[in-house]
């Protein structure tokens, strides 16, 4: 495959070990030539790493598995998840999940990416919704400038939102950086 046709989530073989893309960034600087930025994470080392593409470059890609299963709980061991089809129970490490246990709660649906029988990396939603837990109060006629305050999430994950946003409400938070998009 063509190093321009490449996207995040897909698996790859770089210098002979099994990889998944995190991140493609497409750049074209100035005068010189046109280059692809990745970032992938080895699935056996568990090392994050980025490399700088041609955009004629070839990727060999490896197919995974896309399997839906259920987050049912996190431990010391790792978090649990529940395949929906056969209902078989794997335990992910905490360095195949990231920060994807930001967020994930309880009972949600998420896409694991297998390779054989090794789950390998999460497919997250573009936005998930997540309850707030703490924040402080909104101050009144503040509203001259675009001020933002810290709220924490039911998962543990801190962002920042809006002054009228209240303890115990719904929002909508992107999982690509942890902003808040909107009230759910």
């Amino acid at each position: 495959m063509k190093a321009t046709e490449i996207r995040p989530g897909l698996g790859v073989k770089i210098d002979g070990k099994l990889a998944v893309l995190t991140a493609v960034d497409h750049r074209t600087p100035g005068n010189l030539r046109a280059f692809i930025q990745i970032k992938y994470k080895e699935v056996v080392s568990g090392k994050t790493l980025e490399r700088r593409l041609g955009s004629s470059d070839e990727v060999e890609t490896v197919d995974l598995d896309r399997r839906e299963m259920e987050y049912l709980y996190s431990d010391s061991a790792g978090a649990t998840f529940m395949d929906s089809e056969n209902y078989d129970q794997f335990v992910l490490p905490e360095d195949v999940l990231g920060n994807a246990l930001l967020y994930l709660t309880p009972n949600t649906k998420i896409i694991v990416l297998m390779h054989g029988s090794n789950p390998v990396s999460l497919e997250l939603p573009a936005s998930v919704e997540l309850t707030i837990t703490d924040t402080p109060p909104g101050i009144k006629g503040a509203t001259a400038t675009n001020q933002l305050k810290e709220a924490t999430c039911e998962t543990g994950l801190k962002t920042r939102v809006p002054p009228f946003i209240a303890t115990g409400e719904r929002i909508r938070v992107s999982t690509a950086d942890g902003a808040y998009q909107s009230r759910a």
